[in-house]
């Protein structure tokens, strides 16, 4: 993994760790690069989370670190990449708001990786609307009931725990909503389905029916903020570790690959899809550790340089991917060629977390505002 480009936001302990990482993507995360069914990766998922868990690197970390290891480890193993997000996603709420009682249960366990965590957020009606949620939490004795569906969640029917937003007052909007904690195997949660992506992904819709829930937090809506906040910025570095990828199979191809006499590279087409895949990668990873860097230093208001992060690098990232099998022709199609599994692996992330779109809203409000 090249930091040179990004060394300026980097200490030392960063640039150590880079290399580390590196090793540890190469050599223990290429076993999960391949599933070829949402089967497999649901069978893949519980290993790949020990594997990461085990050398601590689901502990919490500072923004550069998630960063580093996102960009290690999306370009060999998306699936992986994608359980490390989520992990991180259902353990920072606990970590912000949760309990004494449901820190020390769930937390440990899962940055050891013995435990799968899950965030339930998204609905049939609520998407980029979170303020729209329709699952209703109402109070019974010392604990809430919740019934609602929930769709499209990552880990749906194989997490050990989920946390769940829901509402407290559907007249309050985002103010009514909650953040509560479910154990998987309660009476009233069911696993409804998996839903199938492209890219094998254990995602599915889950059904609760007056379902026993936990209280985390009852500002639920700026909690799952802040938890989206605080992961959204390592999205961006996992598009530029996609990318880096792509753009290293398109260079060793246009070097070795001959054509009408010559090496591909010798064509200046290629050279001009290169160089323009290579300007694109080096300015998402400088904005991307920009703002990871803000967040180290105590920043944490920066959404507007954390959206422009996002936007650029999985917008580029798709277009370097994109260009990367089109230099690759034929043989980046074939199923299983790592950029073909990057090729669909990458047109979520510009959509998970926060679209591309509400990106620009973020940026544009924040200008507007003469920040």
């Amino acid at each position: 993994m090249n930091v040179d480009a990004v060394s300026v936001f980097l200490e030392e302990g960063h640039l150590r760790l880079a290399e580390r990482l590196g090793e540890f993507g190469r050599t223990e995360m290429t076993r999960f690069a391949c599933a070829h069914s949402d089967q497999e990766a649901r069978a893949m998922a519980r290993e790949a989370i020990r594997a990461m868990g085990g050398p601590g690197w689901l502990q919490a970390h500072d923004s550069r670190t998630l960063c580093l290891f996102r960009e290690a480890v999306a370009g060999i193993s998306p699936l992986a990449d994608a359980l490390f997000a989520i992990q991180g996603l259902a353990t920072v709420p606990l970590r912000l708001e949760g309990s004494p009682a449901q820190q020390d249960r769930w937390l440990d366990v899962a940055a050891r990786g013995e435990a799968i965590g899950a965030f339930a957020m998204t609905e049939p009606q609520a998407g980029s609307d979170v303020a729209n949620i329709q699952t209703l939490a109402q109070p019974s004795g010392d604990h809430w009931l919740l019934s609602g569906d929930k769709c499209l969640i990552s880990n749906a029917g194989i997490a050990d725990f989920y946390v769940v937003f829901a509402s407290l007052d559907p007249t309050m909007g985002s103010r009514g909503i909650g953040a509560f904690l479910v154990t998987d195997g309660t009476p009233g949660l069911r696993f409804a389905g998996a839903q199938v992506l492209s890219a094998p992904h254990p995602l599915g819709r889950l059904e609760f029916r007056d379902c026993r829930a936990e209280l985390i937090c009852r500002e639920g809506f700026k909690l799952g903020m802040r938890t989206l906040d605080t992961m959204r910025v390592s999205v961006a570095a996992a598009a530029c570790g996609m990318a880096q990828r792509a753009l290293d199979a398109a260079l060793d191809h246009a070097r070795t690959r001959r054509q009408f006499g010559q090496p591909l590279g010798d064509f200046q087409l290629i050279q001009e899809k290169l160089a323009i895949m290579a300007i694109g990668l080096e300015a998402s990873r400088l904005l991307t550790y920009r703002a990871a860097w803000q967040r180290d230093q105590g920043q944490l208001r920066n959404s507007r340089e954390v959206a422009m992060a996002k936007a650029h690098a999985t917008e580029t990232a798709q277009q370097v991917i994109d260009q990367s099998l089109q230099i690759l022709g034929g043989q980046g199609m074939l199923a299983d060629h790592p950029v073909e599994r990057l090729y669909r692996s990458v047109r979520a992330l510009r959509i998970y977390e926060g679209t591309t779109e509400v990106q620009h809203l973020i940026i544009a409000k924040d200008l507007l505002k003469g920040a």
